[in-house]
């Protein structure tokens, strides 16, 4: 049986490729050709500066544009999207190469691919869709500081420190080229690789300015290479690269390791899921005339292109929002837009890895600086901050954690953040109305209560309703309570619960409680957590409000007669419930 009989029997027809995925009519496929080209000359320095910064190699970078890059393209659920390695997985990957070494990373690319793959599966697709803005926004400001601050020691000329928190080793760095500038003990080193970062940011914040078709990252990176190769500068370079593809190889797996990697695997794929649906997202509302993308088939396809990039020895693969930016820009039509950039990517592997491999680090250290400069939106951060207090709030602490801490927590915890401010909103919006009685007023009207309950009732304003019902009926002197139950929205567990400890605590006071307005919607739930057989007598709950507020007049009316002698409530004047346990005799009470 084949892989795609397998799937057809799972029912994911959707999550496989189809032939209208691409247009083969001339016109179409010389669009898609330009594009590629074009994505792939901008992708070339960045699959190079992310490998090196990830701590995984340059040529690892490559691999991971070619087989990755390919691989998404054809299984994934965007036209646009293009994939590859990205500078919010390097700042993932670092921690975890320093920690486990380059071994570890087969196996933990290999790990996050099948996890990824599983999401796709399961259709989890639409997940993404409840990650709120400012923490998305949070951590795409988190990640630029992050990708900023890594290439500090590399424009310095220095020798970062493996494993170290990015934040300290860039400060670290910039005192120690400070420190050597008073003592005026800079060397050529530090000179010529603060020059080849400079020039590199000059030309590519300029050369858009001139025709925006000019690829500036590569003509950057190629003037410095010449700049550096012409005059001897003493800066590192990025050494030999592989001139064929790597042999594809299963990474040892032990118990042991799995163990250890499970949790990096887990960071990765969540990590990978999050930015891949991000940016077919922009994809899709970047097209002309805007498109669609299949969220649980991207996921298949991501997942399926880490396990491919792990095969190969690469680096786990996501999709990148500014190389699809930038497909979609330069016109592409289909997915073979996306397949033609990474071959790009695989004949610079075959023909040109010699000069590629004399580009200084500087250079690439320059890209990324203002790579990471261009992911923050001023007018977006403006937009966050301006918005509302605990936005503002979630979008810093995820900022703040992300540079600080890590980066996986940094989206649990804003998450958890935006919770607490959203449940505080809905909460607040959960309220009580003390509303007059319909109709002309009775003698006795001001002994009964009529409270509407509005908003949700659920767990976060459960208690502060509960709270303001017993202490107004209680402190005036109030007989009979009517609680109007209609413009209830959501109702969980917990505020059904709620509304049983009221009419429990209620009657304990002495104060008959009557319902109305029920929801079918919310009846089976009152039912089974004992709402309904809270009531004093089966006929306390109503359809119509009329019909309460008379039932609550003839209590009052009883209760101001002043005998002591028990009296049989049979409530012969009640609206017979919609339902209701029924119980075994009616009570006897002293009105």
């Amino acid at each position: 049986m084949t892989v795609r009989e397998v799937l057809v029997r799972l029912n994911v027809r959707d999550l496989l490729p189809r032939a209208d995925d691409y247009d083969l009519r001339p016109r179409s496929m010389g669009a898609d050709l330009l594009a590629g080209l074009t994505v792939g000359v901008v992708a070339l320095p960045l699959a190079l500066a992310f490998g090196v910064s990830s701590g995984v190699g340059p040529a690892a970078g490559l691999v991971t544009a070619v087989i990755a890059g390919a691989v998404a393209a054809v299984f994934g659920g965007s036209r646009f999207q293009v994939s590859g390695p990205t500078g919010a997985m390097a700042v993932v990957l670092a921690p975890i190469v320093a920690a486990y070494g380059l071994p570890s990373v087969a196996l933990v690319t290999l790990l996050g691919g099948l996890i990824v793959l599983a999401a796709g599966l399961l259709r989890l697709g639409r997940v993404v869709t409840f990650i709120p803005w400012p923490v998305v926004e949070g951590f795409t400001l988190g990640i630029a500081a992050i990708i900023f601050l890594q290439q500090v020691p590399a424009a310095l000329g220095q020798d970062a420190a493996v494993g170290g928190n990015t934040l300290v080793t860039a400060v670290r760095a910039v005192g120690d080229a400070a420190g050597a500038l008073d003592a005026l003990a800079l060397d050529g080193t530090t000179l010529w690789s603060l020059a080849i970062v400079a020039l590199v940011a000059v030309l590519m914040l300029a050369l858009p300015r001139l025709h925006a078709a000019i690829p500036a990252s590569l003509v950057a990176v190629v003037l410095a290479t010449v700049l550096a190769e012409t005059t001897g500068a003493p800066v590192a370079r990025i050494g030999a690269l592989p001139d064929t593809l790597p042999v594809p190889v299963l990474p040892g797996v032990s118990a042991t390791a799995l163990g250890e990697l499970l949790g990096a695997a887990v960071a990765i794929a969540a990590l990978a899921a999050i930015e891949s649906l991000l940016s077919a997202r922009v994809a899709a509302s970047m097209a002309p005339g805007g498109s669609v993308y299949h969220p649980d088939r991207e996921l298949v396809g991501q997942g399926l292109a880490s396990v491919a990039s792990g095969l190969f020895g690469g680096m786990p693969a996501t999709g990148a929002i500014a190389r699809t930016a930038v497909n979609v820009r330069s016109g592409a039509r289909t997915r073979l837009a996306a397949v033609i950039h990474a071959v790009v990517i695989l004949a610079v592997i075959y023909i040109a890895t010699g000069p590629v491999g004399r580009i200084p680090l500087a250079a690439l250290a320059g890209v990324l600086m203002v790579t990471a400069f261009r992911m923050i939106g001023a007018g977006t951060i403006r937009a966050v901050l301006r918005s509302t207090r605990s936005d503002a709030a979630t979008f810093v602490v995820t900022a703040v954690i992300t540079v600080g801490f890590d980066l996986i927590e940094a989206v649990q915890i804003g998450l958890v953040v935006a919770a607490f401010f959203a449940l505080r909103r809905v909460a607040r919006a959960s309220a009580v109305h003390r509303d007059p009685l319909p109709g002309v007023a009775h003698e006795g009207d001001e002994h009964i209560a009529l409270f509407r309950l509005d908003g949700p009732m659920f767990f976060g304003a459960s208690d502060r309703i509960l709270t303001e019902v017993t202490d107004t009926s209680v402190r005036e002197n109030v007989l009979a309570v009517i609680l109007r139950l209609s413009q209830l929205g959501m109702v969980d567990a917990t505020g059904a619960k709620a509304l049983a400890d009221l009419i429990t605590t209620l009657e304990q006071h002495g104060i008959t409680v009557l319902v109305k307005g029920v929801q079918p919607r919310h009846r089976k739930l009152m039912t089974t957590v004992g709402v309904l057989d809270e009531l004093r007598h089966e006929n306390h709950l109503f359809t119509t409000l009329d019909d309460a507020v008379t039932h609550a007049r003839s209590h009052v009316h009883r209760a101001g007669q002043g005998t002591d002698i028990p009296q049989l409530e049979d409530d012969a004047d009640a609206t017979p419930p919609a339902t209701g346990k029924r119980r075994a005799r009616p009570r006897l009470r002293r009105p």
